[in-house]
């Protein structure tokens, strides 16, 4: 097969029924490009499918669909030929091999079932990869079932009500489920494990669009559906999912290179039971509010690092704002639907102000897994329908604005110091971001009025530092609600400077973005983890041999897709690891970079 690209037709050459969600692809004008392109009569070709489909906007009086596609020839001993003539050529190569390919299969006599430890995207595609290769994994989870988990996370934006160990953060389908459903990355993927998960995806419950839309994103009520099912089928293979069990401890043996996993101890959080869990491979696919966890590991040893993150606000705009400003004329129209953006400004006080986490045509969620601390993200459904546009508004921050003295972290950690007092001049207590999360957490959860409200002000008296008094036109859709004021006391200094300054900066790339009446509502803190818990080549703990650092909470993943296929490349260390052979290479340096 032959892939090209960059084959360009106007937006009004692609039909769409909206009654069933269908997009037709204009395949003869599709046809006609390839052909030329190639030299080549149309009939020559035998079959085209569209492998990818985005959207040119940078001239908005004509919106173009812009195609990637596969094609096959009539006289496939044509196509050798046709590709060295064009091996030169940027946008005309061989089609690659997609197809995922086990790295073997489990033996009769296995000792010990691997365990994956939570049940987000990672895990979850961990945990199945395993299964399909026969390996029987042990899932444990310390949330609920997913429908469980959306009564108790309805149950604190309704009521005030919190659960810490089902919400936002904990649970199964992990903190993506109750997100925008993005289903795309920009991690480098040469084995196409990304197309495994999509294809995974679609066949439990996604729409196929998701297969070739350069966006794609599903939707928290399709996540839901998805997610049982995947569930289903690693059970169906012989794999075991224990839900609301916590792992409190790891027992770790041996010393040095010897220094190995041999058991976990698992609390039965229903009961309050607590068993030992014998095993030597364990996948630690945490999200990144694993907060306790990470606090286990490193009492246990465990190497681990403070990393950089972000810190902010959501800001909510209409989403008609957001959709003229990046279609032009032709907003609203539904091929389109719900515009998206991605801004960034580079503040003169060194700080860098993007936007996260993007949720077109969706609400402001309360996000919280701790008690007295308030946390918010976005979420939208699949219809992106709602009235609103949100996104994360952030500043990065550094290991060096982190606390580093004793009396934080004995606030943050119930009295415990963890020895920061004599951390050595220079270097970051690994635990550091975490005291900081909790303590812009709780200053929200205060600055709100202790009853979950979120702090919020809207944007033009944020940057005049004028307290806001009540709602603008933008309503705001966060819930329990908002408890209007100044938000320059929920982020450091550099952060409402960088901030205030890229507000202007950004109103000049989208009309609008700086109007006085969009809301801004704190704080967003679980933007990415606070800590990397180092792995080596092989993707286990670089002195913990057994261990699997994995997805999002170790930092090796950001987001739906790339926490997907790092599960997959996880799954597949530990199985090379049992069979004794070699991890398959992904041609791309494991830097622990997403």
């Amino acid at each position: 097969m032959i892939r090209i690209a960059e084959l360009k037709v106007p937006l009004s050459a692609v039909s769409y029924h909206p009654e069933n969600h269908t997009e037709y692809h204009p395949e003869a004008q599709l046809r006609a490009q390839a052909a030329a392109r190639l030299g080549i009569a149309p009939e020559a070709i035998a079959q085209l499918t569209v492998h990818k489909r985005s959207f040119d906007a940078r001239n908005k009086a004509e919106l173009l669909a812009v195609y990637i596609i596969d094609i096959t020839l009539a006289d496939p001993a044509q196509e050798a030929a046709l590709l060295a003539q064009f091996a030169e050529h940027p946008h005309v190569n061989p089609t690659p091999d997609m197809t995922w390919k086990p790295v073997g299969h489990a033996p009769a006599d296995l000792k010990h079932r691997p365990v994956v430890v939570g049940f987000g995207p990672c895990g979850m595609f961990a945990a199945l990869v395993l299964a399909q290769m026969g390996f029987k994994p042990i899932v444990l989870e310390r949330g609920k079932t997913v429908r469980e988990r959306t009564k108790d996370t309805w149950r604190l934006w309704r009521k005030r009500e919190l659960t810490p160990e089902s919400n936002v953060q904990f649970g199964e389908g992990g903190a993506g489920t109750f997100s925008d459903g993005k289903l795309y990355s920009q991690i480098k993927d040469p084995r196409h494990l990304g197309r495994k998960v999509l294809t995974e995806f679609v066949t439990y419950g996604a729409p196929p669009e998701i297969m070739y839309a350069a966006h794609p994103h599903i939707g928290t009520f399709k996540l839901v559906k998805l997610v049982e099912g995947i569930r289903e089928e690693i059970r169906r293979l012989g794999g075991e999912i224990r839900f609301e069990e916590r792992v409190t401890d790891i027992t770790i043996e041996g010393e040095g290179d010897d220094r190995h996993v041999t058991a976990l101890q698992v609390l039965k959080q229903a009961t309050g039971e607590s068993y030992t869990l014998e095993t030597d491979h364990v996948v630690m696919a945490l999200g990144h509010s694993s907060r306790d966890t990470f606090t286990m590991f490193y009492e246990r040893g465990v190497y681990m690092e403070a990393k950089p993150f972000s810190v902010g606000f959501r800001i909510e705009h209409p989403q008609s704002v957001i959709d003229k400003a990046r279609w032009g004329k032709n907003a609203g129209h539904p091929l389109l639907g719900a515009a998206d953006y991605k801004l960034v400004h580079h503040a003169k006080n060194g700080r860098a102000v993007y936007s996260f986490c993007m949720c077109p045509g969706g609400t402001v969620v309360a996000a919280t897994s701790e008690p007295e601390r308030v946390v918010t993200n976005g979420m939208s459904q699949y219809s992106r329908a709602e009235r609103n546009a949100n996104a994360g508004m952030v500043c990065a921050i550094e290991p060096s604005d982190y606390p580093q003295d004793a009396e934080s972290f004995a606030w943050a950690f119930d009295g415990k110091t963890f020895g920061v007092e004599h951390q050595p001049a220079g270097q970051y207590h690994p635990l550091s971001g975490i005291v900081f999360q909790r303590q812009l957490e709780s200053k929200a959860y205060v600055l709100g009025g202790r009853n979950y409200n979120a702090p919020g002000q809207l944007v033009g008296d944020f940057i005049k530092g004028k307290p806001s008094q009540d709602v603008g036109g933008v309503p705001p859709s966060y819930k329990p609600g908002i408890t209007w004021g100044d938000l320059h006391q929920a982020l450091p200094t550099f952060a409402i400077e960088a901030m205030r300054e890229a507000l202007p900066a950004f109103g000049k790339k989208i009309r609008g973005y700086d109007m006085h009446d969009a809301v801004l509502t704190g704080v967003e803190t679980r933007t990415s983890s606070p800590v990397k818990i180092a792995r080596d080549a092989n993707f286990q703990s670089v002195n913990t041999r057994g261990l699997y650092p994995a997805g999002e909470g170790a930092s090796y993943a950001g987001g739906i897709l790339s926490a997907g296929v790092d599960g997959i490349k996880v799954g597949e260390a530990v199985a090379a690891a049992i069979l004794g052979v070699d991890v398959p290479s992904s041609g791309v340096r494991n830097s622990g970079a997403y």
